[in-house]
């Protein structure tokens, strides 16, 4: 068995039909990747976040404040994007892998996410159709508990921005809690005004304009959460990939004479891998190498080559899957 380094694992089997694994992160990469990562601030950003999430979601229940609620709906985007992150670090560091779950637990969040989706899509439904029931007369709406509950929640927004700031260059997980954590705070901003004019001029429809305002934000966004999991479900190739144009290189090695078999799909969010069979008469050896650049090249280094003779009977060709 021979072995060769680029910058990735590669492994050459000098039988009939090669194989070559360019791997990515192993678990022991990713658990000390992970180690130089901080948790106690998603832990901390997390508790503060679930607690203003079921304050608003209160009181907006219990003084009628549809724009309370529609943050609410909101705030549970950062608890997910949130969640996720932390998931997503504590199976860096410690998820384990066996021969029955040989990708570990990585797939756990795509389902969390679905779930998450379906509530997301409820609580603007619910927004919508409320505020619908309530045009034609003006609301009463009390200003005061609006105006303290959205500087409150902008406060708790403001702070696990600072939080996750310092992480947020360092981790795509952290950095995705950080910029829904952001695009609340302006929710929250929202929210004020509409207390503050309820205040001052007692007109309740600046309660329902925001509410509607906030469910259109989120209901797209649950919506793109939805179909991000349900094609990781699918085995669909990530949109970031252009397959024709990997294949199309791959055709294009001077050492290949033959590409087939060839699939793309994602365990989880930003862990994508892929397989395919090439047909060689040349040094096999070169043609992994250069069909492990290409695949390198496109985003995935975690890719299984499998190089062919030219006589082989080509099966795999005729596979429907």
């Amino acid at each position: 068995m021979q072995y060769m380094r680029s910058y990735a694992y590669i492994e050459v089997m000098s039988t009939t039909s090669d194989h070559g694994h360019s791997h990515g992160p192993t678990a022991a990469d990713l658990a000390a990747d992970a180690s130089h990562r901080r948790i106690w601030p998603m832990v901390v950003s997390l508790g503060i976040i679930g607690v203003f999430f079921v304050v608003e979601l209160v009181t907006g229940l219990l003084f009628g404040s549809l724009a309370l609620v529609a943050d609410a709906g909101h705030m549970a985007t950062d608890l997910i994007a949130l969640s996720m992150g932390l998931a997503a670090l504590l199976l860096a560091r410690h998820g384990s892998l066996s021969d029955g779950r040989s990708f570990g637990w990585y797939r756990a969040e795509v389902f969390t996410a679905v779930v998450n989706a379906i509530l997301l899509l409820g609580i603007g439904a619910y927004v919508l159709y409320e505020a619908f029931e309530r045009l034609g007369s003006n609301p009463e709406v009390p200003g005061l508990p609006m105006v303290v509950v959205a500087t409150l929640g902008l406060a708790a927004n403001v702070v696990v921005m600072y939080l996750l700031r310092a992480d947020a260059g360092n981790s795509l997980a952290v950095r995705g809690a950080y910029l829904e954590v952001l695009a609340d705070a302006v929710g929250s901003v929202g929210v004020l005004i509409a207390g503050i004019i309820a205040m001052t001029t007692n007109w309740g429809y600046a309660d329902l304009i925001v509410a509607v305002l906030i469910a259109l934000w989120v209901v797209p966004r649950a919506v793109r959460l939805a179909l991000d999991a349900l094609r990781i479900l699918n085995q669909q190739a990530p949109d970031t990939i252009d397959v024709a144009a990997l294949r199309a290189e791959l055709a294009a090695l001077p050492e290949v004479q033959d590409v087939h078999d060839l699939h793309i799909w994602s365990v989880t969010s930003g862990m994508d891998v892929a397989t395919v069979h090439l047909r060689s008469a040349g040094d096999h050896c070169a043609a992994l190498t250069a069909a492990q650049q290409v695949f390198a090249e496109h985003g995935l280094s975690h890719a299984t080559i499998q190089v062919e003779n030219p006589d082989a009977d080509g099966q795999c060709e005729h596979l429907t899957w």
